[in-house]
């Protein structure tokens, strides 16, 4: 009768056993996230946008000074102003840059800043100095990057 019992041949895991499984797996996991770190790719991407942004508005705007004859935006002046998304109707303070994007000639439409816009702002900055050499600046760029192009 004892012989037909087999007390040693258990199929399956101990409780011990998954727990240390599930324990691997954990630290592994925090590993890849701490490696990966997404918080830092996604503000590295969002800055990598303002480059190509600035770069966007800096260079319509040369294209329209080039066909004007030297003249650049009347609006743009030498206080450091955040850029109008549409028109000065509707953007008390801002700086109207709707001629760079009439008829769509130099630029679709202004390009937004992907984290840090205003209701009718961009989030992207202009000023032009005594010799008219204008610079574009994103003052909310992510991990203390300092994004501005002049020229």
């Amino acid at each position: 009768m004892f012989s037909k019992l087999r007390l040693g041949n258990n199929q399956g895991f101990t409780l011990i056993e998954l727990l240390l499984v599930i324990t691997i797996i954990i630290i592994l996991a925090s590993i890849v996230l701490i490696a990966i770190n997404p918080a830092r790719n996604i503000a590295q991407a969002n800055n990598a946008q303002r480059y190509s942004d600035v770069n966007t508005i800096i260079n319509a705007i040369h294209q329209y000074t080039i066909d004007n004859d030297g003249i650049l935006p009347s609006a743009i002046t030498s206080v450091d102003t955040e850029i109008c998304q549409t028109d000065a109707s509707s953007c008390s303070g801002l700086i109207d840059l709707s001629a760079v994007t009439f008829e769509e000639r130099y630029v679709l439409e202004l390009p937004t800043d992907p984290t840090s816009a205003s209701t009718n702002g961009t989030g992207y900055y202009v000023q032009k100095d005594a010799y008219d050499r204008i610079t574009i600046s994103a003052p909310f760029a992510q991990l203390s990057a300092t994004i501005e192009v002049s020229r």
